[in-house]
């Protein structure tokens, strides 16, 4: 009942604000929610005040004790959104997949799969010496085992 409760306050919320969406929700057996969301522009501090908000004020102290703690997806949490794919396009990526780890610039996000681009220093085909190639790969949802971006300074 409770939780029933509190996915139509966070589904009403996520409704106003479109541009936001939800990576992860849990309520615990001492009823503490946790809302993780992310946003198509990123998340500022009233996004997350905004979420809790809908959620606390719209529920009875009286009635049910709890604690709320809503943020943003971190900087280092692996990808697990399609829509967040899409908002880190030109950002370099290490990719799992069931076969192989690949780290590259995300070009292309689609509905069905990524394409990450990057180079590689090989022999040259005639001569000594090497030569940097692009390479490219598209990598299908269905066999991404783990994405995260690579914070880089």
């Amino acid at each position: 009942m409770f939780k029933n409760t509190v996915t139509d306050l966070l589904d009403t919320a996520l409704n106003e604000r479109l541009d936001l969406f939800l990576i992860d929700f849990s309520i615990d057996s001492q009823n503490h929610i946790k809302v993780i969301i992310d946003g198509d522009k990123g998340v500022l501090v009233e996004d997350c005040m905004f979420v809790s908000r809908a959620i606390e004020h719209n529920l009875d102290r009286e009635e049910q004790d709890f604690s709320l703690e809503v943020m943003s997806a971190g900087a280092t949490a692996p990808l697990v959104h399609k829509r967040q794919y899409k908002k880190n396009l030109e950002r370099t990526l290490e990719v799992k997949t069931t076969s192989d780890k690949i780290e590259g610039t995300l070009i292309k996000a689609t509905n069905e799969d990524i394409t990450l681009e990057w180079k590689v220093r090989e022999p040259k085909p005639v001569g000594k010496g090497k030569v940097t190639v692009k390479k490219e790969a598209n990598i299908a949802f269905d066999d991404i085992v783990e994405a995260k971006v690579m914070i880089k300074f």
